[in-house]
């Protein structure tokens, strides 16, 4: 395991560098076909409403003082934005049949920093922040205020016109196998080094106990105990969980902390999430989660990568999609 370490930390290098050379490389040819994130800019709204960045920063920060569980609710709400069609602010539309709607989606917090956000930037520069910017900010901004890493958020992403319910569900739910994840991931252009990382989110943050009740009382049917579940982890749970809709921290050791304590649960059989404790039992993510617990930093400069990488997934440029005027509904026509 030890040589499967070093390997995957070397990978995790070699993975940095490269992604990093790839955000600052410059633009492509002309005639040379681009991806739609290639037309985002660090300096989209210089012009534009030059204090954009500042007001979301100032505006997460202020919600986040108030109450520290929307920094890992913020971050895990851009996730589901970016899982299902792209980063294209679909998941904060409010209507009948909306991913928002969906009952996959009920767990989900944070709409009303960014109604808030979006509000006092209307006012600013009207008709000009798109929803999407400000989920990816926010979510960036949340990591920071967290104690995690910053990054630079490149911007003009479109709000998306469509919502479905049905749709939601692509989110993995924490029952899913290993397998499903990376072809997940895959779909979206990320690979297993980023599932393994974005999994570290769960360094801060909550769940209900309803996605986990059947590792504590019938796994897999049998009627017992999942049996990799750490056996004083289990009577915790048990003792925490009278109810489905009970929550409980996805890190018990330091909930508070952006941290790699995460990885080091997993490795003592703690973690709470099927789809996380798995991580470390599948030999394709298991050394990328070993060299996580044994060198944080790692763990800090691969977030950052893939985190952008994240905010970048099939993103609405240009005239696709609109900028809306209150990020729940689309505009007027």
């Amino acid at each position: 395991m030890i040589k499967f370490c070093y390997l995957a930390i070397f990978l995790i290098l070699v993975h940095h560098l490269v992604a990093v050379q790839s955000i600052n490389a410059a633009a492509p040819k002309k005639g040379v076909s681009r991806n739609p994130a290639d037309f985002l800019s660090l300096g989209y709204y210089l012009k534009k409403c030059p204090e954009a960045e500042s007001i979301i920063q100032q505006k997460v920060g202020a919600w986040i003082q108030k109450d520290f569980t929307l920094a890992a609710s913020i971050i895990r709400l851009h996730f589901h934005d970016c899982a299902v069609r792209g980063c294209d602010a679909s998941i904060l539309l409010n209507y009948r049949g909306s991913e928002r709607a969906a009952y996959v989606s009920s767990s989900l917090r944070g709409f009303q920093m960014i109604d808030d956000i979006k509000e006092t930037l209307e006012k600013k520069c009207p008709r000009t922040v798109s929803c999407a910017d400000i989920l990816t900010a926010a979510a960036r901004d949340a990591t920071v205020f967290a104690g995690g890493p910053f990054w630079e958020v490149p911007f003009g992403r479109k709000d998306g016109r469509i919502s479905i319910a049905k749709e939601a569900e692509m989110v993995p739910q924490g029952n899913e196998n290993v397998t499903a994840l990376i072809q997940l991931f895959k779909a979206k252009g990320l690979d297993i080094l980023d599932l393994v990382t974005l999994s570290g989110a769960h360094t801060i943050g909550r769940s209900t106990c309803g996605p986990f009740l059947n590792r504590l009382y019938n796994y897999n049917g049998t009627r017992k105990p999942d049996p990799s579940l750490n056996t004083y982890y289990l009577k915790l749970l048990k003792k925490r969980c009278r109810h489905s809709t009970d929550l409980v921290y996805l890190d018990v050791i330091t909930p508070r902390t952006f941290d790699t304590v995460f990885y080091t649960n997993l490795k003592r059989k703690a973690g709470l999430l099927t789809t996380d404790q798995d991580l470390y039992s599948d030999p394709r993510t298991a050394p990328f989660v070993e060299a996580m617990a044994s060198q944080p930093f790692l763990f800090e400069n691969q977030f950052l990568v893939s985190m952008t990488k994240l905010g970048n997934v099939q993103v609405l440029t240009r005239n696709e999609g609109e900028v809306r005027v209150n990020c729940n509904y689309i505009n007027a026509r």
